[in-house]
């Protein structure tokens, strides 16, 4: 699907036309316990897509009878990639940017899988529930507050969902860490989207609408990755809630500095002027007193990003290589870091301990982000499970919406000095009463 300017939004979402369980899923199932075959709509089928197509056509007991893409390649390749799997042809949809709305409206779906750009999310997602379709989508799953508000009232309306159980899966173990009061009463959390994408920005093959958030936006535009697990582990929308935040930006200059480099003075982009600073922080205070930092940076050269706990207790650092632990009154010496390794072991979640899925169909999982992956992954198997037992997803409509907020109230911030922006509050004080997640 194509980059739509945000301001669409309303025209498309209008267009969408119009008993749920908020339980979520602990225990593992095979395939003998899916009682009835799921029927899957694809929107948006490239790189990523194709790897979450690829991820669906490897479970037993799911059918795809449809898929929307403007790019032909993406189209008939997922067309060729579903028929050689033994199903039968499906239905395309391929009438311009909007089509996903005649697919949602015409098609006898379980849910809508959506991996489109990150302005058609909501509109996707809403265009399914208002169809009577779950919608599970790549993260952000809403670019304005407007669009958090009206996912969370469509849901609240037609009992279907939208959830960003597409964007990966927390770190359970660092959470029962946590949960099992290792570290004490946690503190501070810092991480952030650490991650040099200037050659993905450039690239029309890859992902060819990557750029233009750049060039129209500032603030903290890919909050979801670090949020998977800052939220569970601060009890965030199950016990304590954003109260409000403030957000700075640096200047920009990395974009120009890398076209010019690589493409020449004249390039269109080497003097443009870019919305988004080169380096974004963001400071973010929940109801009961504990505090994130949370960074984004996508344009300077640097190794990808580390996760930083604090409790009072002890603090535990995740890096991409390594893991590191000091535990007061615990580790072996006096305010030096000892490896985690043995802590990783004692508190391993019973969900990953146990995690034992059906065989894949197939072989290793194709598209973009799979890295040669033979077993379905987690949250996908999770997803159906979810779907088969009439419960929402691991991350509900709540959480989902409450993580994609934070790209607009960064964005008023850093546009007002960065002052002060109270965050809204999603569940209407369900929040003081809601079960932890992965409970």
């Amino acid at each position: 699907m194509n980059y739509l300017d945000r301001r669409n939004f309303l025209k498309l979402s209008a267009l969408a036309l119009g008993g749920f369980s908020t339980g979520l899923l602990t225990n593992q199932s095979k395939a003998s316990d899916l009682k009835k075959n799921l029927r899957l709509g694809f929107i948006g089928i490239g790189g990523r897509g194709s790897y979450h197509l690829d991820t669906a056509l490897g479970i037993s007991g799911i059918e795809i009878p449809a898929i929307c893409d403007i790019d032909p390649k993406n189209l008939y390749q997922a067309k060729r990639w579903i028929e050689e799997s033994g199903q039968p042809s499906p239905n395309l949809y391929d009438r311009g940017p909007t089509d996903f709305i005649r697919l949602c409206e015409q098609e006898e779906l379980d849910a809508v899988i959506c991996a489109t750009p990150w302005d058609t999310h909501a509109p996707v997602c809403l265009a399914a529930m208002k169809n009577g379709k779950h919608a599970a989508c790549e993260v952000p799953l809403a670019q304005t507050l407007e669009e958090a508000w009206e996912l969370v009232e469509t849901f609240e309306s037609t009992g279907k969902w939208a959830s960003i159980v597409l964007g990966g899966f927390g770190d359970l173990t660092m959470l029962n860490m946590v949960r099992k009061g290792l570290l004490g009463d946690i503190l501070h959390v810092e991480s952030g989207y650490i991650h040099d994408l200037r050659m993905v920005k450039f690239n029309p093959e890859e992902e060819p609408w990557r750029l233009q958030p750049a060039i129209d936006k500032n603030g903290n535009l890919y909050p979801d990755h670090p949020m998977r697990n800052m939220m569970p582990v601060l009890d965030i929308n199950h016990g304590d809630r954003f109260d409000y935040l403030v957000s700075m930006s640096t200047k920009s200059g990395m974009l120009n500095d890398y076209a010019r480099a690589q493409y020449g003075e004249k390039h269109p982009y080497a003097n443009m002027e870019m919305a988004l600073g080169d380096y974004n922080a963001s400071l973010i205070r929940t109801v009961k007193g504990k505090m994130i930092t949370l960074n984004h940076d996508t344009h300077t050269p640097h190794p990808r990003e580390s996760f930083r706990l604090q409790g009072t207790k002890g603090i535990y650092l995740k890096e991409r290589d390594s893991q590191r632990i000091y535990i007061e009154g615990r580790s072996p010496r006096e305010h030096q870091w000892e490896p985690a390794a043995a802590y990783l072991e004692e508190y391993e979640q019973e969900i990953m301990k146990n995690y034992s899925p059906p065989e894949r169909i197939g072989g290793a999982i194709r598209g973009h982000g799979s890295g040669g992956m033979t077993q379905t992954p987690i949250n996908w198997h999770r997803l159906v499970l979810a779907l088969q037992g009439n419960k929402q997803p691991d991350w509900d409509v709540y959480d989902s919406v409450t993580s994609a907020a934070i790209i607009p109230l960064t964005g008023n911030s850093v546009a007002d000095k960065s002052r002060p922006v109270d965050f809204p509050d999603f569940t209407k004080g369900k929040w003081k009463t809601r079960l932890p997640l992965y409970s």
